[in-house]
């Protein structure tokens, strides 16, 4: 039988980012949280049996294997506690909290109720993550001392309906919680454990912060540079990664989020097309086509199904601890 998955928020990170992929993984998506007539519509259309609820209280009561919240990130701390003192294992968007304290809050409880909880950093199942891990175990780019990796874009007028872009970080909004934690997991990820040496955050455009720049130094000798930036109108690759012997650059960004927007979804975990960004080697004058690997966000929640069965889970609570430490530091430290 399918393990039943509640979701709470249908917006953009639940309908997209989460939804398609329980349904792939083989989760049944029994109910889910919203209290917009749009989105209602959306979930119903989505998912013509399912339960939409208005409340938290009301969620929790839908005999759930799993709780997914991916609500705005001011009530991602208490929707996750109050999931994993009802008993239901969780997994929370991208940021678990939104600092360091209430994402160690989050722990704390799972710990105390003996219930698990992980986070959603799915861009570690990117074409350009699964590419670069690739890459790195065949030793192609030699010693590996420099990773420059950006999520750039110019929108230089304020979305005035968007709480990204208007909230406060007390409010959970700005561009340190919703994107760098994709930059700054997929580093640990691929290099390992880093500190924070330098970081500039700061708002461009007179709203939430909107444009940031993080530099890490990991413990293995490489050091990452880490930008963000919603009003960059000349926006450099997507990443680019320099050892001794040559770099790698990744131009674009994987197409996963606009096939899932365009209404294209991976049907039994697997997409029916291709999900490969780019991949050039450069040496020099020379360039040479690099092949990369098929992006899969399935991947994460495969993994949360055999977890729920006793395996591993995707994302560990000390890469969300010590992704959230590094946001926590970068917004104290940052010399604007």
């Amino acid at each position: 039988m399918a393990p039943k998955v509640g979701i709470a928020g249908y917006g953009l990170a639940g309908r997209f980012f989460h939804a398609p992929f329980l349904k792939s993984a083989g989760f049944e998506v029994v109910a889910a949280l919203t209290t917009k007539p749009q989105r209602k519509a959306e979930a119903i259309s989505d998912f013509p049996k399912i339960n939409v609820v208005e409340s938290i209280d009301e969620l929790l009561k839908q005999d759930l294997d799993l709780l997914v919240i991916a609500s705005t990130n001011n009530v991602h701390a208490s929707q996750a506690i109050s999931g994993l003192k009802a008993g239901i294992p969780v997994v929370v968007d991208k940021p678990m909290g939104r600092t360091l304290k209430e994402t160690q809050e989050i722990v704390d409880i799972s710990k105390q109720m003996k219930v698990p909880v992980t986070t959603y950093f799915n861009r570690k199942w990117d074409s350009d993550s699964l590419t670069i891990k690739k890459i790195i175990n065949e030793g192609v780019l030699g010693n590996i001392f420099r990773l420059d990796s950006r999520f750039e874009r110019f929108r230089p007028v304020l979305s005035a309906g968007s709480w990204r872009e208007n909230q406060s970080p007390n409010e959970g909004g700005g561009n340190l919680l919703d994107l760098q934690p994709h930059l700054i997991s997929t580093a640990l990820d691929w290099f390992g454990p880093a500190d924070l040496i330098a970081s500039s955050v700061r708002s461009i455009r007179g709203g939430s912060d909107d444009d940031s720049t993080l530099v890490l130094r990991h413990q293995g000798g490489v050091d990452s540079y880490l930008s963000v930036s919603s009003i960059n109108a000349a926006s450099g690759p997507r990443i680019r990664i320099t050892g001794d012997k040559g770099s790698l650059v990744i131009n674009d960004i994987d197409p996963q989020e606009t096939l899932l927007k365009n209404g294209k979804y991976p049907v039994g975990g697997v997409w029916n097309q291709s999900t490969k960004s780019i991949a050039t080697l450069h040496f020099g004058d020379k360039t040479i086509d690099y092949p990369s690997v098929d992006g899969n966000y399935t991947h994460f929640y495969t993994q949360v199904k055999q977890a729920l069965e006793g395996g591993s889970w995707p994302v560990s609570i000390n890469e969300a601890l010590a992704v959230a430490k590094i946001i926590d530091e970068a917004r104290e430290t940052s010399f604007r």
